[in-house]
């Protein structure tokens, strides 16, 4: 059976890419289209906090083709926001106009799960998994390392580095001013100086680099495009240092015109890095964040799960792993979940949510509990700020961790509210989706109140003006408390679907 084909988008600080791939059973995926269009969302801005009006439209323009070149394809859409979208406090804007005017739902990610994704892509392009490796990207607005081993990411670190980001503050317009470059060297010693440590504990046998700047950099450099060396790297960084202007560098070889502003910060950053980690060889890869998400959203094809749980094995040993280390009752907590995807697809028809927000009531009623780590009192919402700060929750985006973050400060205690900054700035279908979620995991934490796991399963019934829950019970077991609970706690749900919930033990 043939593939269904892959559109990642990828909607940087400096380009939106397009990679439009067909996986492929024991071998790289087939490649189908690849498109870039240069947008500079978080060109010239102050510290990146705002979209460059004028970008984002070039932004939306580039996404509504895209979608037109992967409908072509017939292509499952994928398109995540790194760096730029990420810190812009109006990010909302762009991904109102991006799905509004092209149709395109876009994903923000966070810094970690983006160097996630940047090292599966890498690993699908150079042959380094049998040895520790890091792997290096320099974007507009931050810089990506991971340390891994194998498949599996040591270390993944996200720094507010990037050729832009560097550009407009010590580079404006692309101009060499006097001090500059040690100015530049200075700022960015300061931010690689403590991952180093961290790297330097876990070591490396091979260094690679991903996307446009080490790719540039070792065409410059000249020899094998392949190879970046550390004395490459110290000669294009003199003969840039010589040329303070972009028209300065037209002649320079290897060098896109459209790079010819943020080269030299581009350089000077990787060039510290190099210094910091020890490198003194890098291998250049043509892999980074988009093959990542091919190979990514193929594997989460190919998983395997069982009838009642969907989260893939990436996801739920992040989850797993994070109840772990905040000492969650995993008893309790996975018992509570599973009644409560009962509910979900018992009540499917109701609320006409799909896979998507089935992921979030699973993370989020599995890690429910773990504010119990700081306090009691309170402890829904120190779980919603340990889920959003959490670095190892992988293979979710921005958006899931906020609404797994909710679903788990609302299974008690108040229901959602405007008056709730975290709520109120929600879309409405997100508001939506964390109501109903938080009210089928209040109902089915109830029914596990005493944390025997008196309720084995439960069903549920629904008619144009209620819903009947039915339990089925351990035979002997009293459940009285069971269901005083559950009823007491159904308020949230049945406002959610607007209909009495009657929660009964099966006769």
């Amino acid at each position: 059976m043939t593939s269904r084909p892959i559109a990642a988008i990828d909607v940087g600080t400096n380009s939106v890419h397009l990679l439009v791939a067909r996986p492929i059973d024991g071998a790289p995926p087939e490649v189908l289209a690849r498109e870039k269009a240069p947008v500079r969302l978080g060109s010239g801005r102050a510290d990146m906090k705002r979209l460059d009006p004028v970008a984002v439209t070039r932004a939306v323009a580039a996404l509504d083709r895209f979608r037109r070149i992967a409908a072509v394809h017939d292509a499952e859409l994928v398109a995540l926001a790194t760096s730029a979208v990420r810190e812009a406090e109006d990010q909302r804007t762009f991904l109102d106009r991006a799905r509004d005017e092209a149709g395109v739902d876009v994903e923000v990610i966070s810094g970690v799960e983006e160097a996630r994704l940047i090292h599966l892509g890498a690993l699908g392009s150079v042959a380094v998994a049998d040895r520790r490796h890091l792997v290096i990207d320099i974007g507009g607005g931050s810089t990506e390392l991971v340390v891994g081993e194998a498949t599996v990411p040591l270390l993944a670190r996200s720094l507010k580095l990037g050729h832009i980001r560097l550009t407009d503050r010590f580079f404006p317009g692309g101009i060499i001013e006097a001090g500059a470059v040690k100015a530049c060297r200075r700022y960015v010693r300061a931010f690689v100086a403590p991952v180093a440590r961290e790297i330097e504990e876990l070591g490396f046998e091979v260094a690679v680099g991903c996307s446009g700047t080490a790719e540039t950099l070792a065409r410059m450099a000249g020899g094998d495009p392949e190879t970046l060396t550390r004395d490459g790297l110290d000669a294009v960084v003199a003969g840039l240092a010589t040329r303070a202007r972009p028209s300065d560098r037209d002649d320079m070889e290897g060098l896109d015109e459209h790079r010819r502003d943020v080269i030299v910060a581009g350089a000077v950053l990787l060039r510290q890095l190099f210094k910091g980690l020890g490198i003194t060889e890098m291998l250049i890869s043509g892999g980074a964040l988009r093959e990542g998400v091919i190979l990514d959203r193929a594997q989460r094809r190919a998983s395997t799960t069982d009838a009642l749980h969907h989260l893939t094995d990436l996801r739920r040993s992040g989850v797993l792993a994070t109840a772990r280390r905040y000492e969650e009752d995993l008893d309790h907590a996975q018992h509570a979940t599973d009644l409560a995807l009962q509910l979900f697809d018992e009540m499917s028809d109701l609320h006409g949510l799909g896979d998507y927000e089935r992921d979030i009531l699973e993370a989020g009623g599995l890690l429910h509990n773990v504010g119990l780590f700081v306090a009691h009192a309170a402890h829904h919402k120190h779980s919603y700020y340990l889920i959003r700060n959490s670095e190892h929750l992988s293979g979710f985006t921005e958006n899931e961790l906020e609404l797994i973050g909710q679903v788990a400060r609302y299974h008690r205690k108040s229901s959602p509210s405007p008056k709730h900054l975290e709520f109120s700035v929600l879309t409405t279908a997100d508001q939506e989706r964390v109501r109903v979620l938080a009210g089928l995991l209040r109902v089915a934490i109830g029914l596990d109140r005493t944390y025997r796991r008196a309720v084995k399963t439960v069903s549920a019934t629904a008619t144009i003006h209620r819903v009947v829950i039915e339990l089925t019970t351990e035979p002997g077991a009293d459940v009285e408390l069971e269901l005083f609970t559950g009823r007491e706690r159904a308020g949230l749900l049945a406002e959610a679907v607007e209909r009495s919930i009657h929660i009964e033990e099966r006769s």
